[in-house]
């Protein structure tokens, strides 16, 4: 979709949203960068995608379509020759009871690809329009099975003119056009194809492991033979600016690849280990544009705290939880949505994951001195209107967040504590006043990420009386008081659409149903054990966060001052309104978006 800048001037007017120096300031930067505006508007967060598409498709009177493109058969893929479908960048998604074929294009004011498209097939068609990400992510469809990256790694490997030892490795084993090269490639193809965070590459005694890291869970795909070790290492370290004779120091590097028109950065750490160089890429969606906070699972009493210190002038929001439990993600959802060109924000990090447009970010790195202290304090000069520090780590950092807070800024920062409430006594152990803390923190933010139960596959199951029992027992459900609470934050639930079945999709089982009778579990939902192609048999598709939100409230101040500890912190919270994870993981899965088992498997500690 190509808009032109008046067009895209007319839309953002339209909505009355934008005032006249917010499109002076876009305009100005479309001249700085000369890129379209429609292009600033998106990489600036001003709209997104969807919503830019939207209003064009008002704009032009066609109607706007959303799917997911791996639910795609292959029949329908194959309805437009792939060939056709790329040149003309239209996808059919769907044939209607009338035989009308419903296709979606990224440019439908293209007459000629439309006449060419209604005489290819031969059969009347009605064109939506789909966002050019969509659009893209269907194309990729047409690339085929990817799940066979063994096989072919082999087949690639097989065509190599000599063997490639550990020891000795030359310019041809890794260069451009070499098996090793292509190797590398296919490994991270499948990756990111497959929606994997981490690639580790492993070598064991007699081979080299590949495994993914999907939707949280490690999965082994494949086993290479120990000869590449050494060449496939130093290729990876090639692209990754890293010393290729350096095997006995663990190294970190940085790089970026272009796939389906999305940049992924890949950050790359390797580690000596007993039988050789071990690998860790972890894979960053540098396209991807941010979440909202419903899309990452926030909701009711939580969602609206969050909305709300958020766009308090000054104080300070933390976000708690283990490595790997979404804190960053969640930070660059919030910090995008703040973000806009009238206001400074600088990050220093940790390292630098998200790469968020207009903002000042900061690599600590401590072998030239720039630690989250040393940079916090050179942020406090450089007029920020938000500050997001990585990590609190020690007490001079969190006295430095704890005045910038008082002195007219916004904080983000996370700290590695079990919960919301230990987040707290966790300041007062850094020697921060305890009255400081009660009028700086606005919201502790405590977290932890849950696979999704596959939407076509899961299976609903009625509790027997063992199973309920230990529910009860686990999370504390005894007496009709609580249940009949439990009953009101799904209906709740409910009407924040946490479950909502897809409309555009075939579900057998309807999920708008409660799970809870006024006495008891009557429902819950469980991944099958087979799974599907949707899911690549694995019964998880994606994952979302499960949060409790605590809020600095009058009667929470109280307790902080007078040292009060984090279990009367917790129990003071959950009579203000707020959930536990537990329980938000509960009410997620009553509503069919993940299983008891998964909230067990992530809030052990708490059982």
């Amino acid at each position: 979709m190509r808009v032109s800048d008046s067009l895209v001037e007319k839309l953002l007017t339209a909505t009355g949203r934008f005032s006249t120096e917010q499109l002076e300031a876009l305009h100005k930067q479309e001249k700085s960068e000369k890129k379209p505006l429609q292009d600033i508007v998106v990489a600036s967060n001003t709209l997104s995608e969807k919503e830019l598409t939207q209003l064009y498709a008002q704009e032009i009177d066609v109607p706007f379509v959303e799917f997911s493109a791996k639910e795609l058969s292959r029949e329908l893929l194959e309805v437009i020759p792939e060939r056709v479908s790329r040149q003309y960048r239209a996808v059919a998604f769907q044939i209607a009871e009338d035989g009308v074929i419903l296709i979606a294009m990224e440019d439908p004011d293209d007459i000629p690809a439309i006449n060419f498209l209604q005489k290819q097939l031969d059969k009347p068609v009605r064109i939506h329009i789909a966002t050019t990400s969509t659009i893209q992510a269907a194309l990729d469809q047409y690339g085929g099975d990817v799940s066979n990256v063994g096989s072919e790694i082999e087949k690639v490997i097989a065509i190599q003119e000599k063997d490639v030892t550990d020891e000795v490795v030359d310019k041809a084993d890794v260069a451009e056009d070499s098996p090793i090269a292509q190797t590398v490639n296919l490994i991270i193809d499948y990756g990111v194809k497959n929606g994997a965070s981490d690639i580790h590459i492993e070598p064991r005694e007699n081979f080299v492991v590949v495994r993914y890291r999907v939707d949280g869970i490690l999965r082994e795909v494949n086993k290479l033979p120990r000869k590449v070790l050494g060449a496939l290492v130093s290729r990876i370290k090639i692209l990754a600016n890293l010393k290729i004779d350096e095997h006995r120091a663990p190294q970190d590097g940085r790089f970026k690849i272009s796939v389906s028109n999305h940049v992924y950065a890949l950050r790359v750490s390797t580690l000596p280990i007993v039988d050789g160089e071990k690998v860790v890429m972890r894979i960053l969606d540098e396209s991807s544009k941010p979440a909202t906070l419903e899309d990452l699972g926030y909701w009711g009493y939580a969602l609206d705290s969050v909305q709300q210190a958020i766009v308090q002038p000054h104080g300070m929001i933390l976000v708690t939880g283990p490595t790997g439990s979404g804190k960053s993600t969640s930070l660059f959802s919030v910090l995008s949505m703040l973000n806009s060109p009238g206001i400074n924000i600088s990050t220093v990090e940790d390292p630098v994951e998200y790469r968020i447009f207009g903002a000042n970010q900061t690599q600590v790195n401590p072998l030239a001195g720039m630690t989250f202290t040393s940079g916090l304090r050179a942020l406090l000069r450089q007029d920020p209107n938000i500050i997001m520090v990585g990590e609190v780590r020690d007490g001079e950092t969190a006295d430095l967040a704890v005045q910038a807070a008082l002195t007219g800024h916004l904080v983000f920062s996370t700290l590695h504590t079990n919960n919301a409430a230990t987040c707290l006594p966790r300041l007062l152990d850094m020697k921060i006043e305890p009255f400081l803390i009660a009028s700086t923190v606005r919201v502790v933010i405590g977290q932890r990420l849950v696979r999704k139960l596959c939407t076509d596959c899961r299976e609903p199951y009625a509790p027997d009386e063992a199973h309920i029992i230990k529910l009860e027992k686990t999370f504390q459900l005894k007496g009709a008081e609580v249940m009949r609470q439990i009953h009101e934050l799904e209906r709740d639930a409910l009407a924040a659409g946490l479950g909502a079945t897809n409309p555009s999709k075939t579900n057998k089982h309807d999920v708008a149903e409660l799970g809870t009778s006024a006495s008891a579990i009557v429902r819950l939902w469980r991944a099958h054990d087979e799974g599907c192609n949707s899911c690549n048999h694995s019964g998880y598709h994606g994952r979302m966060g499960i949060y409790e939100v605590l809020r600095n409230t009058e009667s929470i101040q109280q307790l902080i001052v007078s040292n009060a500890t984090s279990e009367k912190l917790q129990t003071q919270a959950i009579a203000d309104g707020m959930l536990t994870m537990q329980m938000d993981g509960l009410i997620k899965a009553l509503r069919g978006q993940t299983s008891i088992e998964e909230i067990l498997r992530v809030t052990a500690e708490k059982s």
